[in-house]
């Protein structure tokens, strides 16, 4: 039995396949599992569906893999950091759905707890409602935001120890690696600082490592 989760880059490597659906932690450009997302790349995986709340700025995290052509299409907050992106819409070459990202965040909690989806009053009688099931509640309408789940989930955090329990430092760290390094059946995390067992307290484990599946230090 092999207790480390740690795993060589060629293994993660060959954990990527054509089709995926793959969320990626990280905003605006900032704390991006950069080295992950390398690892994506050298797979030549391609025609990837992408969660993530943006597609970064041109060259860093996300954009990476959308000028690469390795991205057909994108659910996201927004895409207004990024020309690039904007090209790629526009000309039709890649398909993107962009909801709030308050939405996004509490649909990918939904994909990794094992829920349907969440209520909502973010975009009732706007564009955001077409095709949406409208659902009432005492007497209250709501839009139901069903849940985001991927197959692999790329993530970053501070302290990680060999079971997977990961700690997060700051307001890059948590501001969506922990949610997203829950929400898919193969999760893989990259971490700056490798710990052994019992360094990371219980109180600041953010996410269990029952969530871990690959850690790459």
């Amino acid at each position: 039995m092999q207790l480390s989760k740690v795993r060589a880059m060629e293994q993660i490597v060959a954990s990527f396949k054509d089709g995926q659906i793959v969320a990626i932690g990280g905003q605006t450009a900032q704390y991006m599992p950069e080295r992950l997302i390398d690892c994506l790349l050298e797979s030549g995986a391609k025609h990837l569906t992408v969660y993530s709340i943006d597609s970064s700025d041109p060259d860093i995290g996300v954009s990476r893999l959308l000028q690469a052509g390795r991205v057909d299409r994108i659910i996201t907050t927004h895409v207004g950091t990024n020309p690039l992106t904007n090209a790629r819409i526009q000309d039709g070459s890649l398909k993107a759905e962009l909801i709030p990202m308050g939405t996004f965040i509490e649909r990918i909690r939904c994909g990794g707890m094992g829920l349907g989806g969440v209520l909502t009053k973010t975009g009732l009688g706007t564009v955001v409602e077409e095709g949406k099931q409208v659902i009432e509640v005492d007497g209250q309408k709501y839009l139901l935001e069903t849940a985001l789940h991927a197959d692999v989930a790329l993530t970053r955090c501070r302290r990680a120890d060999p079971l997977g329990n990961l700690a997060y430092r700051g307001s890059s760290g948590h501001a969506s690696h922990p949610v997203i390094a829950t929400c898919a059946d193969l999760s893989i995390v990259e971490c700056d600082h490798f710990c052994d067992l019992g360094e990371i307290g219980p109180d600041e484990v953010k996410v269990p490592g029952m969530f871990v599946d690959m850690i790459l230090v």
